[in-house]
């Protein structure tokens, strides 16, 4: 995949036309525009390059950053030699050849950076292949990915890097970028202002896609500025970035849980809103907000799970784009019902009590006998019938004999669970009464 300012040479006699990308390219690491988190004095490139000690690095960020353009850099400012593979168009063959042409210019006394564009797309074979080359200094390694390296990268490999995450382009950047290029052109966009601000927000985060559409906005033959609509009608609004398997999908799910927990109905619907227009599945946003019913708010509501079923069940008979609206409902009631976590942490506790019990069996009291020889081994002994019991209430102790009674479900004092916790006082008292 190329990157921010990347693109083919032009031809030997300067005849080919130039992209506007290719012609904004940055000359130094100062000319870069956004990541100063990476970039700034006491960033991390920023403390190596004053250091004189660059290790090898994984840049992970989406399309649009700069991450060719930075390691390109990196190069000239530390006088080694940039060589640029693609994992995608890249086999063990011509890695080889990378390697030893490397293995030879450092016996000449030159460095190479070796640049993997995609490099999570290298297997787990390949990716071993690099770690004898970056330890004994034949190569210094940035690898770019636009997938999360804890999923995608051999631990051997990211133990021999470091991560630097570049994050897209925030607007201010955006408008920087636009300013350098209207100076590249000579002439200033014929854009009103709110139409400047869609085209900064069509490009999503990505300077390379900004340069395009202001390249293509430029190249337009029209007579005063254009509103956002007319642009609208010139343009077309470039797809938010969303891969359904990917880390977006994980990130904008997670949004849109956290912003059900937090009880903001707003921010739900925003992210509900985005995955849909990002190609998501109505149906898994069905099932995870159903699981939301029963994680985050329990029975401190309990007709939240039917209303998520309801909406659900409603999605499946209207299908789209009618049904959305009734998971769109759903969110809304859930974002704004009691929240307990009460069950869901009962539930881990006793999968963990019962793990660490293992095969402890239960009282004999408790269990049937339905053989002589099982009544003679006490099944079923000392057993009190609650329903004989006055208040319907033995007090008896239902757990193997010899393990500490665990209190795994705490109720809140919210909603319907706050009528539960008034219970579980309750039957509490009497078991502490009798002994149970």
């Amino acid at each position: 995949m190329a990157d921010l300012f990347d693109s083919s040479n032009p031809t030997p006699d300067g005849s080919a036309p130039r992209p506007l990308a290719d012609r904004l390219r940055p000359k130094t690491l100062g000319d870069v525009i956004g990541q100063e988190q990476v970039l700034g004095p006491e960033a991390p490139l920023g403390v190596m390059l004053a250091s004189g000690s660059l290790s090898s690095l994984i840049f992970w960020g989406p399309p649009g950053v700069g991450k060719t353009t930075i390691a390109r850099l990196l190069a000239d400012e530390t006088n080694l030699h940039f060589v640029q593979i693609s994992a995608i168009f890249t086999g063990v063959p011509e890695l080889r050849k990378v390697f030893e042409a490397a293995r030879i210019r450092r016996q000449n006394g030159q460095g190479t950076l070796l640049f993997v564009d995609e490099i999570h797309r290298f297997n787990k074979a390949q990716q071993d292949g690099f770690l004898p080359h970056m330890e004994d200094g034949t190569i210094l390694l940035v690898g770019a990915t636009t997938e999360n390296p804890s999923f995608e990268l051999n631990a051997a490999v990211l133990s021999r890097s470091q991560v630097l995450v570049l994050e897209r382009l925030s607007l201010g950047d955006l408008e920087r970028l636009a300013q350098r290029a209207e100076r590249e052109l000579g002439r200033g966009l014929p854009l009103e202002g709110p139409a400047r601000e869609a085209l900064l927000e069509m490009a999503d985060g990505d300077g390379r896609a900004l340069l395009n559409l202001v390249e293509q906005v430029a190249a337009w033959q029209v007579r005063g500025k254009l509103d956002r609509d007319a642009l609208a009608k010139r343009l077309m609004k470039r797809a938010a970035k969303y891969d359904k398997s990917g880390d977006e999908h994980y990130n904008l799910i997670s949004a849109l849980h956290k912003s059900v927990r937090g009880s903001d109905p707003d921010a739900a619907l925003y992210w509900f809103a985005r995955m849909l227009e990002g190609g998501e599945d109505p149906r898994f946003l069905a099932r995870r907000i159903t699981r939301m019913a029963v994680e985050d708010i329990g029975l401190a509501d309990p007709q939240a799970q039917a209303v998520c079923l309801q909406s659900w069940e409603t999605y499946e008979r209207l299908g789209s784009p009618e049904g959305e609206l009734a998971l769109a409902q759903a969110l809304v009631y859930l974002a704004l019902a009691p929240k307990s976590n009460g069950v869901y942490v009962g539930y881990k506790a006793a999968v963990k009590a019962a793990r660490k019990t293992g095969s402890e069996p239960p009282p004999k009291h408790i269990l049937n006998a339905p053989t002589r020889l099982m009544e003679d081994q006490g099944y079923g002994k000392g057993y009190q019938y609650d329903h004989d019991a006055e208040d319907g209430f033995s007090g008896q102790n239902y757990f193997p004999d010899g393990m500490k009674r665990p209190v795994l479900y705490a109720p809140v004092e919210r909603g319907f669970e706050r009528e539960l916790k008034r219970r579980v006082d309750y039957f509490a008292n009497l078991r502490a009464k009798r002994g149970g």
